[in-house]
């Protein structure tokens, strides 16, 4: 699926919630299903800089796309990692670098964040477009 497909979706997932507290506990919930960093990657080259919580992003180049895995140490960001991860994860590198960040302001994420969690999610994308943009000048 491509990128933007993936970020109509979530996007449409968003629309059905009536309130923030939904929407709130819907974030949550996805970070329960996120695909979890490995143990070994969880050191301080892989936490993003910016989060007031603790988050480790890892990419791997697999093929022509990159896999990303994360975790974090408060639900609401894992949450957060989680929705940037479906959306980028086993994408090409120059499809991420190209990506329209659109859909994060269509589901209102950033306008009902706090300013230090939203300067997490900034970073947060920020770290992804880096491992793209690394991957990106390898191949």
């Amino acid at each position: 699926m491509k990128i933007k497909e993936i970020q109509d979706e979530i996007v449409e997932e968003f629309s059905m919630f009536d309130d923030w507290m939904q929407r709130y506990e819907y974030i949550i919930d996805l970070g329960k299903n996120l695909p979890l960093i490995k143990e070994e990657y969880k050191t301080d080259d892989n936490i993003i800089k910016g989060c007031q919580s603790k988050v480790w992003l890892k990419g791997e180049q697999n093929d022509d796309t990159i896999v990303f895995t994360a975790d974090s140490d408060a639900i609401l960001t894992k949450g957060i990692i989680a929705i940037l991860i479906r959306t980028f994860s086993n994408q090409k590198a120059m499809d991420i670098l190209e990506a329209d960040m659109s859909f994060i302001d269509e589901i209102g994420l950033k306008e009902h964040l706090s300013p230090t969690r939203a300067n997490g999610l900034v970073s947060m994308i920020k770290n992804i477009k880096m491992y793209a943009l690394a991957f990106n000048s390898k191949n």
